[in-house]
């Protein structure tokens, strides 16, 4: 055996030392590292494999050994490049599905049965016997088709590694800069080895790639020790910032955006990445269609504000506060929480609080909450204030004669009735049972008594249609004014009972207002 090809098996065997000690240091210590660590181990150990199959080969004697150790090669070599790949893309965050996953696995596999079953199609090699100048152990080969899919395969694998690797330098801090120089290396030099060999520039007859793998082996077991490789990665942030289910955009400290996460994206579909160097009321604008509705300004409190985007209604929580580095703001973070189903439940639950169930109108709670409100603003302004009680005449006999379902359905009927003749903004609600109040802030009894034998009139006009036929009901309504300075809310609606109760007392059907004994 010359010392040239000693000298090759050598360098083969020491690339595969230097694997085995990685996978070795690395699996004993994986405990300590993130998860990349065990895609590691298997890319170390494909390397592996590769490295001492090529050094058995060049120590063989006979072309069939040649043959053998070709084959133990392609346990390792077809899957060593993806695995490099699949390494790069779980350091920089980068996930892929198990479909996806097995589908890259296929041609390695495949690329692995046509060398052992090469003698029977010979797609991957054409000819492989010994080379005839040079004798055993070096070999002549003819490449088959199969060969150019693996070698296509292999090194679009190590080109975008090491491009996915190079996309991130800018963004990665000085300090974890030498990880991504030893990463990147990693996949620059087999790649550029294998390119050589192919172009007939290496030794004849010598795949030089295993031969020069102890290059990038001792690159990572440096970057392990020196730079932590496995145990702090610089692209953890980009993995927490890109699975916060708030939006987060970046602005810079001319309020510029210069970054946004996936939340963002699925918050604002026409977002993209088109728009970095834009001003945000610009990139506001084309993503909503209106006007920036809140100032960037980090002191400002949290906002809500309503967006119609494709078609729903939703509604963010919008806060905004500046980047700080080296104590200079450095630019300022609009984070969007989605609050449209808490604002839902919210404006639920209000409804249920604040309004009859049956009737749709104002409860008794609501009606005392809002009537405080505006009686306080009219004793203190010194205007007139006039409250209304309705009572239906004879609901009872309505239930016996007809169910309560119909008896139901005339608190509706009388509830819409009265709407359709009030204005809009009038307080208007449901007191109890069959009874119903209204509040007019700024009218006078006179007024409100007009207003309650419009209602009366409105409501013996329009029986309730049912399947039983038409039925008719009256209404009963007391009227009473404030006129007292320390007089109550609670003082005024006695006086308006009183007055329905006389009402009822003079043979129902008619409204009577509250006077002074």
């Amino acid at each position: 055996m010359n010392s040239e090809l000693t000298a090759f098996i050598t360098l083969a065997c020491t690339s595969g030392v230097l694997n085995v000690y990685l996978c070795a240091y690395v699996l004993i210590k994986r405990y300590n590292y993130t998860n990349i660590a065990n895609y590691f181990i298997i890319y170390a150990l494909s390397t592996t494999i590769y490295c001492f199959g090529a050094a058995f080969g060049l120590a063989a004697t006979t072309l069939d050994q040649m043959k053998f150790w070709t084959t133990v090669q392609y346990l390792g070599l077809p899957f060593s490049p993806l695995l490099g790949l699949l390494f790069i893309m779980q350091y920089l965050g980068i996930n892929i599905n198990k479909k996806r996953l097995i589908a890259l696995f296929t041609i390695p596999s495949i690329s692995l049965i046509m060398v052992a079953t090469n003698e029977l199609h010979h797609f991957h090699y054409k000819v492989f016997e010994v080379d005839p100048s040079l004798g055993i152990p070096f070999i002549h080969i003819e490449i088959g088709i199969w060969y150019l899919v693996h070698g296509i395969f292999t090194f679009g694998c190590m080109f975008i590694a090491f491009l996915l690797v190079l996309s991130r330098w800018r963004e990665t801090s000085k300090v974890y800069r030498p990880q991504l120089i030893a990463l990147a290396l990693g996949q620059l030099v087999p790649m550029f080895t294998a390119f050589i060999y192919l172009i007939g520039i290496t030794p004849p007859g010598i795949d030089p790639v295993p031969i020069i793998l102890w290059v990038p082996s001792l690159l990572y077991l440096w970057s392990i020790n020196s730079s932590r490789l496995f145990a702090i990665m610089p692209f953890a942030k980009d993995a927490i910032f890109n699975s916060i289910n708030d939006g987060v955009m970046v602005l810079d400290n001319t309020y510029r955006l210069i970054e946004y996460n996936k939340a963002s994206s699925h918050m604002f579909p026409d977002l993209n990445k088109k728009m970095f160097g834009n001003d945000f009321d610009k990139v506001w604008l084309s993503i909503t269609g209106s006007a920036l509705p809140f100032t960037l300004d980090s002191r400002s409190p949290a906002k809500e504000i309503t967006l119609t985007i494709n078609h729903s209604e939703l509604t963010y929580q919008v806060r905004t506060s500046h980047l700080h580095h080296a104590n200079n703001t450095k630019g300022l973070v609009v984070i969007f929480t989605d609050i449209t189903e808490i604002k839902r439940l919210q404006v639920k639950l209000e409804h249920q609080a604040y309004f009859d169930e049956l009737t749709q109108i104002y409860n008794r709670r609501a009606f005392f909450q809002k009537c405080e409100e505006e009686y306080t603003v009219a004793r203190k302004d010194s205007s007139p204030f006039t409250v209304l009680l309705i009572d239906i005449d004879h609901f009872k006999l309505v239930n016996d004669t007809y169910g309560h379902h119909v008896g139901d359905q005339m608190l509706i009927h009388v509830a819409k009735v009265c709407k359709e003749e009030l204005m809009e903004d009038t307080l208007f609600a449901r007191y109890g049972g069959e009874e119903f109040v209204l509040a007019l802030k700024g009218r006078t009894l006179l007024e409100g008594k007009v207003i309650a034998n419009l209602l009366r009139n409105g409501i013996e006009m329009q029986p309730l249609i049912t399947t039983e036929g038409l039925i008719s009901v009256t209404l009963s309504i007391g009227v009473a004014e404030v006129t007292e300075e320390m007089e109550t809310l609670h003082q005024l609606l006695n006086k308006a009972d009183k007055a329905l109760y006389s009402a009822k007392r003079e043979g129902r059907n008619q409204v009577h207002t509250y006077i002074e004994v």
